[in-house]
């Protein structure tokens, strides 16, 4: 790899994965604030290169950052009071005096919680206080008017109908006949500004955020998710961009066949891409996507990247995924074209489950790096690829990701044959089978070492982010301040010195 060359990362790195929402904020939800420069800082102490998140959307399902009502949106709830506070547009005593749990989410309260803050800074706002922010909120309406005007609008309605999914709407806004969008716009015109602020106070304190991250050396991986949610603004502004009926409802949905993670597969429910539509657009919907999202990190992981070349197509209304069929995708030229308008793909190819010669060959025509997980090296799915001596170079390694359990809970799965195989290949140094991962990962040639936290901090099924196929109860988990150590952030950069991913 070119390391001269203008946006490459160095020939060797290593970071860590963690979502925001897990960080050890005072406000029930990790967020923007003091603590997100905190962890930066450690990042640093850590002699790490990058840090990895999530989907920063707003979150929608299951409370997913993958099923959300926009692919262009930030989340609110990460928006830090903290922060307001100093700006003046809350009072510390608006958020003091609440008692939340340090180690989850508690989304039911949390949502409505952040929401009524955000609505008193908003009403802060336009009595006069910050007005030094407002030159910079009035830009950001207009340079992001794109989809913001339509998804500030579809939250609005949203919320102005008891937050069902728009197509339990009047059929006049489903179909969004022109007269009833503009009444609906002046009839709720105050909801539709509060909502295109909310959007301005994410983008300030993640800009900011991104911009001290920058400052210590750290640069971020973002995540890309291939599809949408159906209750999106995505779908309800952009219906020709997908395989819905003349009701607007979906006729074919997203998943994958049976795999490790589920023996009848997973039935992810999103609708599909009309790929011919993005085609004649010039893929101009997925081009502003991507760009968007590189505004805000500098690489991206690209979400279920095998849907690109092949996608598993499930009839609307199947109760599971194990009926569908492959379906081609958009491959070679939709990559194409998105090399002409954004010049190197700064991305990480998710290609994980079934993959075939045909996706590598995709992967390696335009020189994106794929990922590698020792789990599966050992335990589990069994995958001779990602055993450590197989690696190649453009490639990035992990312990695990959100998806699967911490590397202590797998641990406890393996079975006698397998913890057999496990021990020959790795022998245990200090008696930690997290670490004991992280080295192997940090050895690799891979150029990408990534580990989660909470394989950092030895956690067990406890601390696990997410379970496919499950549909509630995740994306909950949280870390307290005191477990990041000093000594455990210099065994890190240790490590990482040693590896030569510094």
């Amino acid at each position: 790899m070119d390391t001269s060359e203008p946006g490459r990362p160095p020939e060797r790195s290593a970071g860590i994965l963690l979502h925001p929402t897990s960080l050890p904020s005072p406000c029930g939800i990790g967020d923007l604030g003091p603590a997100a420069y905190a962890w930066v800082d450690a990042l640093a102490r850590a002699g790490q290169s990058w840090w990895q998140i999530l989907p920063l959307a707003p979150t929608g399902y299951g409370d997913s950052p993958y099923q959300s009502f926009s692919a262009f949106a930030g989340n609110p709830n990460l928006i830090s009071p903290e922060l307001l506070a100093r700006e003046g547009l809350l009072n510390p005593a608006d958020y003091a005096g609440e008692n939340w749990p340090a180690d989850h989410v508690d989304y039911e309260r949390v949502i409505p919680y952040k929401a009524a803050l955000t609505a008193r800074a908003w009403d802060s706002f336009r009595a006069g206080r910050a007005p030094a922010l407002r030159p910079a909120f009035e830009d950001f309406r207009g340079r992001e008017a794109a989809w913001l005007d339509d998804f500030a609008l579809f939250m609005a309605l949203k919320e102005a109908h008891g937050g069902v999914s728009w197509y339990e709407w009047p059929e006049e806004l489903i179909l969004r006949k022109s007269a009833a969008l503009q009444r609906a716009r002046l009839e709720l015109a105050e909801a539709v500004e509060l909502q295109r602020f909310r959007q301005f106070l994410f983008a300030h304190q993640w800009e900011t955020l991104r911009q001290f991250a920058q400052e210590c050396g750290i640069r971020l991986i973002g995540d890309v998710p291939i599809f949408v949610a159906a209750d999106s603004a995505d779908v309800w502004t952009h219906s020709e961009l997908f395989q819905l009926d003349e009701r607007r409802r979906e006729v074919v949905v997203s998943g994958v066949p049976p795999d490790y993670f589920s023996k009848t597969g997973q039935l992810w429910g999103n609708p599909l891409y009309h790929w011919e539509a993005h085609q004649r657009s010039g893929y101009a919907w997925w081009t502003a996507r991507l760009r968007a999202a590189l505004t805000r990190v500098d690489l991206v992981r690209l979400d279920h990247f095998r849907g690109f070349e092949a996608y598993w197509e499930v009839p609307a209304g199947q109760p599971t995924a194990e009926k569908g069929r492959w379906i081609k995708g958009p491959g070679a030229d939709f990559l194409s074209v998105l090399s002409e308008k954004l010049g190197r793909l700064p991305i990480i190819a998710e290609d994980l489950g079934v993959i075939t010669p045909e996706v590598r060959e995709l992967r390696l025509q335009f020189d994106l790096p794929g990922m590698r997980i020792l789990q599966f090296a050992f335990g589990g799915a069994l995958e001779r690829r990602f055993l450590p001596h197989r690696h190649e170079r453009n490639t990035v390694v992990y312990t695990g990701t959100h998806d699967n359990d911490t590397t202590h809970g797998w641990f406890q799965t393996l079975t006698e044959d397998e913890l057999r195989f496990f021990r020959g290949y790795a022998p245990s140094t200090d008696g930690d089978v997290s670490w004991d991962l992280i080295r192997l990962a940090w050895m690799s040639v891979a150029n990408y070492a990534l580990t989660p936290l909470q394989d950092v901090l030895s956690l067990g099924s406890e601390a696990r982010m997410n379970r496919p196929g499950t549909p509630s109860g995740n994306w909950r988990w949280r870390f307290r301040a005191e477990s990041l150590t000093e000594p455990l952030l210099d065994r890190l950069a240790e490590l990482t010195a040693l590896y030569e991913r510094s």
